[in-house]
């Protein structure tokens, strides 16, 4: 393999990064997921998990729907 030049070597380090964010992301995306169905589960509505997250109740509501009883 050829050597890699100081910006070759940035680039590398940087593309490192942004895997270690994206894997982040996804496992906080996954755990609030789960909470937002544990907490539907428990009880709590759709607006009330929105205003704890800050995004919107209808987003809350197709990630955790209403159990069918």
């Amino acid at each position: 393999m050829e050597k890699l030049d100081e910006l070759d070597e940035r680039i590398v380090a940087a593309t490192k990064r942004r895997i270690r964010a994206e894997n982040a992301f996804h496992a906080a995306d996954t755990e609030l997921r789960e909470l937002l169905v544990e907490g539907r589960a428990a009880g709590k509505g759709p607006s009330h998990m929105a205003k704890l997250t800050g995004f919107t109740r209808e987003w809350v509501a197709k990630i955790a729907p209403a159990s069918k009883s």
